[in-house]
């Protein structure tokens, strides 16, 4: 069985070597089965040879000479001149050498911009990039996303194919497609990690995989741009939420929701390190959604109770959020933060103009979210009938399970 320590450690060097090769060589598809060979020859040596000097050197020397056998086997396969010019093998490339330190950190934010490039879908950017930076087996993913290992398999190299096709050198991207590139980034991060501590299908509230797998990639990110306020906000917020895990779920799988979770179970480290983020990052230059977010995760962590709670305060965070973001997610969870400090019929009032949303009218959280307003304000029956109707829409089985509970509770 792999060592914890040198598997950690091939983890966290295998989008830097993967980086690398593909700055020096190009070819991404053959550059990432060459550093997967790689991978499997230290996985295999290490743990019984000891680490080498520098594994980051010794996992690019590998994966360089299988680089090279895989296109002098490409030139052979072409047979065609013409074709043959395109592909130049490593020996022959003048660009710097691929293990040369001061690149490292620049070659894993490539990586991600790559990855999160605007020619892919969203489905497309979260599967590449947890492929190729986040180092999942096609294998974990697809078990991940509960969808079959061919279908994640064909996602993946669809994309991969669609990155060629584009075109697109391995570098940073100038300014201002920069700013635009990190938001998508940003985006695909926060997906893979809400889809993880919130699944949206099947029998499990929380995937931890995917939630623990956002948060690492999102502390590299940050070690990368440590001065970028929404970089900062993201973690932040990951850690706010993901603090609350241990609290989420009871022992039969049923959701706890967050008034009623046993907060002594949180992980305070969570909470320390996620408001010290949040607060250095407020201060500098203006302020970001994920960074209004993160703020109101820390005004909900910090409560020692649920009834200690500064709505108010949430409220106001909301209200700023909605004007930056016109997210209608977070519209709701305004609606919600209003009616816990102004009374359900105020928050009523903000859930009927979103009942003509498009992108939410009809959705399962509006329907829960209306239902315990509902029966905040003493509707019984109509609070019944929505929560009904919110577990009818929902896929996930403990959000069934908790919002037909919630029905039955109201009945009696």
């Amino acid at each position: 069985m792999l060592d914890n320590a040198v598997e950690g450690l091939l983890r966290e060097l295998a989008p830097q070597v993967l980086g690398a090769l593909v700055r020096r060589y190009g070819h991404f598809d053959l550059a990432e089965d060459a550093v997967q060979e790689a991978l499997i020859a230290a996985a295999t040596q290490w743990p019984g040879d000891g680490l080498p000097d520098n594994p980051r050197a010794w996992l690019i020397t590998v994966a360089s000479r299988r680089l090279t056998d895989l296109l002098r086997s490409e030139q052979s396969r072409q047979r065609r001149e013409d074709q043959v010019a395109t592909w130049t093998l490593p020996g022959d490339w003048l660009a710097p050498a691929a293990d040369r330190a001061p690149r490292e950190s620049d070659d894993t934010l490539v990586l991600l911009f790559m990855c999160c490039h605007p020619a892919l879908s969203p489905a497309h950017q979260i599967a590449l990039t947890l492929r190729t930076v986040g180092g999942l087996t096609t294998a974990e993913i697809a078990r991940a996303f509960m969808v079959p290992e061919t279908t994640m398999g064909q996602r993946i190299s669809r994309a991969k194919q669609r990155i060629k096709a584009s075109g697109v050198p391995f570098r940073l991207p100038a300014e201002p497609e920069r700013a635009e590139r990190l938001a998508a980034v940003l985006h695909v991060l926060y997906l893979i990690f809400t889809e993880g501590y919130a699944s949206t299908s099947g029998s499990h509230l929380i995937r931890v995989e995917l939630s623990a797998e956002a948060i690492r990639l999102a502390r590299m990110l940050h070690r990368l741009l440590p001065h970028d306020g929404e970089v900062t906000g993201l973690l932040a917020l990951m850690l706010l939420t993901d603090a609350r895990a241990p609290a989420r779920v009871g022992p039969d799988g049923a959701l706890i929701p967050l008034a009623e979770q046993d907060r002594g179970l949180w992980k305070r480290d969570y909470v320390t390190e996620g408001v010290a983020l949040i607060t250095e990052a407020l201060p500098r230059g203006a302020t970001g959604p994920y960074q209004l977010q993160a703020a109101v995760a820390a005004v909900h962590d910090e409560a020692g109770r649920a009834s200690d709670t500064d709505w108010p305060q949430i409220a106001a965070l909301y209200e700023v959020l909605v004007r930056v973001s016109d997210n209608p997610m977070a519209a709701l969870n305004h609606a919600v933060a209003v009616a816990m400090a102004q009374g359900a019929p105020a928050g009523l009032e903000l859930l009927a103009a979103l009942e003509s949303d498009a992108r939410i009218a009809g959705h399962h959280r509006l329907l829960a979210v209306r239902a315990h307003l509902l029966e905040m304000a003493g509707d019984t029956s109509s609070a019944q009938a929505a929560y009904r109707a919110a577990a009818q829409r929902t896929s996930s089985l403990p959000e069934q399970r908790y919002l037909n509970g919630r029905a039955a509770r109201v009945e009696t």
